[in-house]
């Protein structure tokens, strides 16, 4: 890894973000929709769904980026909902121009597999995993800050009512893909037949989008790859009692708040079965 990607990494961790952050959220319209998430927590593959289903196209990474971009990249964002609206990424936490978004989240102990793969790929993380996980759950290892705070902002915004936000499981998705795309585009308020959303997910299947990355590679291809397993509950036979215990400890409140089921819950549901 070169010198200066290190230096920009660490960087983008400190306060000097702000003033760009500022620039990046300026020209919304308040028909602008955004899609939300922590990074790793497959916002991507909805995103590629999202665009067939409004653009009428089946894309590539390029294609996507560039009709539905990231914050600081939408001005030539193509309109694809009513009123001129934009569908916008962001990984930011909850911020007051986010007045629309699908909020896509993922179980923190699957998040820092895929973290830790993809930062070990671009050469920003080590192999000692418990000094990942520690910076993973203390601090954040990216500069959107810790999945328990970043999970807390968007909750909060949604159940105060500042903002009109879809909370949307990566796993619920995974289970009943259709079902959460019918919900979602309800909530964006466009139209689309069963037929359309079943076309859309197939043509992004994990083999299709695999073979997408291999014509457009991402940063982390070339020792690795963008597009991960996209794995449910995989961290089961990864992470130790330990381990478990520390993510309980720091994302515990967040978990519960989503209705993600905790190893101490399970445990003593279990006593109490046997009691």
């Amino acid at each position: 890894m070169s010198a200066l990607r290190q230096f920009r990494h660490t960087l983008s961790k400190t306060s000097i973000r702000k003033p760009l952050l500022w620039m990046r959220h300026r020209g919304f319209h308040p028909s602008d929709a955004f899609v939300g998430s922590y990074p790793r927590s497959g916002s991507t593959w909805l995103r590629f769904i999202l665009v067939e289903l409004l653009a009428g196209q089946d894309s590539g990474f390029s294609d996507v980026n560039r009709i539905s971009p990231d914050v600081g990249d939408h001005a030539g964002a193509r309109t694809l909902l009513a009123g001129g609206g934009r569908l916008i990424k962001t990984h930011e936490i909850y911020r007051e121009a986010y007045r629309k978004a699908i909020y896509l989240v993922r179980d923190p102990r699957d998040v820092i597999f895929s973290e830790y793969a993809y930062y070990k790929a671009l050469g920003f993380a080590g192999d000692d995993f418990d000094e990942f996980l520690d910076e993973f759950l203390r601090k954040g290892v990216n500069p959107f800050g810790t999945w328990s705070h970043h999970a807390h902002s968007w909750l909060d915004a949604a159940e105060s009512g500042k903002a009109d936000i879809l909370v949307v499981r990566f796993e619920d998705m995974r289970q009943d893909t259709q079902s959460a795309l019918g919900e979602m585009m309800e909530f964006l308020k466009v139209p689309v037949s069963a037929s359309a959303i079943r076309a859309a997910v197939q043509h992004n299947s994990l083999d299709r989008m695999k073979a997408k990355e291999k014509v457009n590679p991402q940063k982390a291809s070339a020792k690795g790859r963008f597009i991960g397993s996209g794995s449910v509950q995989g961290w089961r036979d990864k992470l130790t009692d330990t381990q478990l215990g520390n993510i309980e400890r720091h994302a515990g409140d967040a978990m519960r708040r989503l209705g993600y089921h905790l190893v101490s819950q399970e445990e003593q549901e279990t006593s109490a079965v046997h009691a």
